[in-house]
């Protein structure tokens, strides 16, 4: 296996990084392994992130099973709910470029051969996919799950209810202590907001484009699945590199096309138009996704209700059989020819 991390032996790249990774303890048989990158964003800022070093541990005890010599690699935390407290939000979408550069120059820089991307919050897949594109290694996208809502006065609250229930309380057609009493219970468990909003849209975005594993979204955070589903992507990581099958052999205009129909189907957040536009140019792809969206929402027919674009809750749609179903039930309107990391098509 011809790879890349691997440098002349007697060279200066060589001896260094031989010393360092003795001096850290790894084996000397370990040097001639695959060197994959676990991209971890865990935070203790936010719910969204919080569980992230479970699922990181699970992806590097199944890479180092399958073969492989895992490396976490950290990066910035955005939190759209938590981030936008300063400079009246303006560090959000920064925050996701800031993510791909930093990606770059750790896993890049260190010549690693491949990426296992641990997305969780808004901010993070769009920018696991971008430096998937970008650097055009290996890559398997891990979208990390979705958080439990909860109860209050008969009714069910979550993060999106609390988020537009403080309108009602400007308005006065609500009492802040109800508020108060609806942030006790909104969030029960780590994870993405409950909802379709930019988060949930994006890891099904990830499916739609064939980055993410079969069946993975949406998932709940924290739950026995999602930690099978890291141990299959640190088992596939290996295949990936030996099939020599690249971001950019998947990211695709045929990926691109079925993704925007995925969208237009689920009624996803509209910020998938600015994140599918920015992978699309990371992949060396000319599109005008705005297009796209316009002309499959006249062939297009929406699909599902989820919150906040109908009643259902995002564990509805999980339960439902989320993007496989998704995907099944518009079979006849996709390329089904666009390839995927699992190793085949879509």
């Amino acid at each position: 296996m011809n790879l890349r991390s691997n440098f002349e032996r007697g060279s200066t790249r060589w001896a260094v990084r031989r010393a360092q990774w003795l001096a850290m303890g790894i084996p000397e048989e370990d040097f001639e392994k695959p060197k994959i990158a676990v991209v971890n964003s865990s935070s203790s800022l936010s719910v969204c992130y919080i569980h992230l070093d479970d699922v990181s541990r699970a992806v590097q005890k199944s890479i180092r099973a399958s073969g492989g010599l895992p490396f976490e690699i950290r990066t910035a935390a955005p939190s759209d709910f938590i981030t936008s407290g300063g400079l009246k939000a303006r560090y959000l979408l920064p925050t996701r470029d800031l993510v791909v550069n930093d990606i770059e120059v750790q896993v890049e820089g260190a010549c690693l051969d491949a990426m296992v991307l641990l997305s969780s919050c808004d901010k993070t897949t769009p920018a696991h996919l971008m430096a998937a594109a970008r650097l055009n290694i290996p890559s398997i996208v891990v979208p990390c799950g979705y958080q439990m809502g909860g109860h209050c006065g008969g009714r069910e609250v979550d993060i999106e209810e609390v988020y537009k229930a403080v309108g009602a309380v400007a308005s006065g057609s609500m009492k802040v202590e109800e508020l108060e009493d609806w942030t006790r219970v909104a969030i029960n468990g780590p994870g993405v907001c409950a909802g379709l909003a930019t988060a949930n849209s994006m890891h099904i975005m990830a499916e739609a484009l064939g980055m993410a594993l079969s069946g993975t979204t949406p998932i709940r955070a924290g739950s026995p699945r999602l930690n099978e589903v890291a141990r299959k992507a640190g088992e596939r990581i290996l295949g990936l590199i030996a099939e020599n099958l690249l971001p950019r052999d998947i990211l695709t205009r045929r990926a691109f096309s079925n993704a925007v129909s995925v969208a237009v189907a689920i009624g996803a957040s509209v910020n998938v138009v600015r994140h599918l536009a920015a992978t699309a140019t990371e992949a060396g792809l000319d599109l005008d996704i705005i297009h796209m969206i316009e002309e499959a929402g006249v062939r297009i027919p929406q699909i599902t209700s989820i919150k906040p674009n109908g009643p259902d809750r995002i564990e509805t749609l999980d339960a439902a059989g989320g993007a496989r179903a998704i995907l099944h039930q518009l079979h006849s309107r996709l390329d089904l020819s666009s390839r995927t990391v699992d190793g085949g098509t879509l």
